[in-house]
């Protein structure tokens, strides 16, 4: 049984930062495109950042450019979001998610994704 499981979600002031964390176990982790995505209330989910099975490649949605960071830790099976200067635009649920593959496409469609952890709200504050 596949289980993806985010942490690291808060209350943070406009200019703040964060890192978020995911775990995902019941998969071969290291051979999987991992990726994050984000949903504002009255929003479509959209894609944030994706990153490739071994990390070398990674995609950022233009309004986190400069400003996130995702990462992972094959050997822990984790992935990290860093978030920087954030800003109340960024307040929403954040979920992490599984391809179930390691094709790489380059970009971050929910569509794309297979598994899904049940998020972790990032709340930022003016």
């Amino acid at each position: 049984q596949v289980q993806v499981v985010e942490s690291g979600g808060g209350l943070v002031q406009a200019g703040g930062s964060l890192r978020l964390s995911c775990t995902a176990s019941g998969l071969l982790f290291n051979l999987n495109t991992m990726a994050w995505f984000r949903q504002a209330p009255g929003k479509e989910r959209e894609g944030v950042s994706s990153i490739s099975n071994g990390g070398a490649r990674t995609y950022y949605a233009d309004f986190v450019k400069g400003r996130f960071t995702i990462s992972r830790d094959n050997a822990q099976k984790t992935i990290y979001l860093q978030m920087n200067s954030l800003t109340p635009d960024d307040t929403a649920m954040y979920f992490c998610a599984a391809a179930g593959s390691a094709h790489w496409r380059g970009s971050t469609l929910p569509s794309d994704f297979r598994y899904w952890g049940q998020g972790t709200q990032v709340t930022v504050s003016s």
